[in-house]
């Protein structure tokens, strides 16, 4: 026998209904990621920006030994040209906080503080679907920042690629959040002001957690929420999350582009060359093969190991469910996987220089002695 169907309370419909138009205390923090070069001297960039070197913020729970490594610059900026989409007009002036991390990137968040109801804060999600308007802002604000810097970059150069993210924070403590609000907050960090289907609701809160009965952390592709007051260690642990998504995309896109030009220096039709197969050495390519392997493996490394948060059992969660949103296994794997064919082009090279050294030496073996054999002849 099917089971009858739940009706609904109109009571908990009406007090639904009112809450979505009852005001909250909310900011919206746009976080902004750039790659600028290979690595940056931060003890120089702090003199040239008179910025701090800027460690997560510190709670009881949190160890000492929990933290960057090296401590990225911070720089507040004012953030002239950012501005939300719509008529949106924040309760207070908008902060925003230039970061320079050692591996060279660079990170811009500014934060909205608003007062808004629930539908409000839904319809101005919706509008944060295209980012492209609001990062082009960014670049423009980040501009003349950028050019004070370039002397303490090496290889100084800004990358196309840029990696966004918005969090909705509610500064007001509620119990059972995703017991009561999960639709919207599933439209929240959807950016889908329109309703979602029960199962695209489970999966866009299906990476979440709590440190206490009335705080929460939902994180989706582009969006994330949290519910809590004191939550800045959170919200640098998601944007250095969003960092590190960026590099290791350059990462994986410089490999890309170094290995197809070492594919091309390996196979004999696709080789610039024209001189004679036993002619081309590889010695530029060994090289700068060499160069690249040793290169991506640092920034790699230093990337990945730039933010220590073993001791803090909640951080560390929290960027466990960053990196599962943003995929960052993934890209390691691929990035690891690149660098393991990078090595294998490397000892290919190596083979074929050695391989095309023995044949020169044969053929100067061959030549001498046949010279010795015509002159031996030539003198009798």
């Amino acid at each position: 026998m099917r089971p009858m169907p739940t009706p609904h309370d109109p009571a908990e419909e009406r007090a639904s209904l009112a809450w979505m138009t009852e005001p909250l205390d909310a900011t919206v923090h746009l976080a902004f990621a750039f790659d600028v070069g290979d690595e940056i001297d931060l003890e120089r960039a702090r003199t040239i920006l008179q910025g701090e070197p800027g460690q997560l913020p510190r709670r009881r729970r949190t160890p000492e030994s929990i933290g960057y490594r090296p401590a990225p610059i911070r720089v507040e900026v004012e953030p002239e040209g950012i501005r939300l989409p719509g008529d949106w007009e924040p309760d207070r002036p908008p902060r925003g906080e230039l970061t320079l991390f050692d591996f060279g990137a660079v990170s811009l968040t500014v934060r909205f503080p608003l007062t808004a109801s629930p539908a409000e804060l839904l319809e101005l999600a919706a509008t944060l679907a295209e980012p492209a308007p609001l990062t082009e802002s960014a670049r423009r604000l980040l501009a003349p920042w950028l050019a004070r810097i370039e002397p303490a970059v090496h290889d100084f150069a800004v990358s196309d690629m840029s990696e966004e993210y918005i969090v909705f924070q509610l500064a007001g403590r509620r119990p059972s959040w995703l017991d009561q609000r999960a639709e919207w907050i599933a439209g929240m960090v959807r950016l889908e002001p329109g309703p979602l289907s029960p199962a695209e609701v489970r999966e866009a809160t299906r990476l979440s957690l709590s440190y206490t009965p009335t705080d929460l952390v939902v994180l989706d592709w582009a969006a994330g929420f949290v519910a809590d007051t004191d939550c800045a260690d959170t919200l640098q642990v998601i944007e250095f999350a969003n960092v590190q998504l960026l590099e290791f995309r350059h990462i994986d896109d410089r490999l890309d582009d170094r290995l197809e030009a070492a594919y091309r220096l390996i196979r004999p039709d696709r080789r610039p060359s024209r001189l004679p197969r036993f002619w081309t050495l590889h010695g530029d390519a060994v090289r700068q093969i060499r160069e690249m392997e040793i290169e991506a493996t640092s920034l790699f490394e230093r990337v990945d190991n730039a933010l220590k948060l073993i001791g803090d059992h909640y951080l560390a969660r929290v960027f466990e469910v960053a990196s599962a949103r943003f995929h960052l296994r993934d890209w390691q794997q691929s990035i690891r996987r690149k660098l393991e064919t990078v090595g294998d082009v490397y000892d290919l090279l190596v083979q074929q220089a050695g391989g095309q050294r023995m044949e020169a030496l044969e053929i100067t073996v061959v030549v001498l002695i046949t010279l010795e054999i015509i002159l031996a002849v030539w003198r009798h």
